[in-house]
């Protein structure tokens, strides 16, 4: 099988690829996209404020950008995690 080369670049930096879409219409390049399934959160309910120290919450906070999420969805990530593994 024949693989089909893309007409998408390779990128070294997220801001060089948002550079060149904010050039180019995504739509020439539909086919080239595959669909993928995607989970949602369940619908939380309630909140839980913690107060963490500036240089902590610095490093939550550049560890979720890495990841390219929010520094809340990353903390909620870890406690789920931690209470899952101590239930086993």
């Amino acid at each position: 099988m024949k693989k089909k080369i893309s007409k998408i670049p390779q990128f070294k930096s997220k801001e060089e690829e948002a550079r060149f879409f904010e050039t180019h219409s995504i739509s020439s390049f539909q086919n080239e996209f595959k669909t993928v399934k995607a989970r949602f959160a369940k619908n939380l309910s309630e909140g839980l404020h913690i107060r963490l120290d500036p240089d902590a919450l610095m490093e939550l906070r550049s560890e979720a950008k890495e990841k390219g999420i929010g520094p809340t969805t990353l903390a909620r990530m870890w406690i789920m995690k931690q209470l899952s593994s101590s239930r086993h």
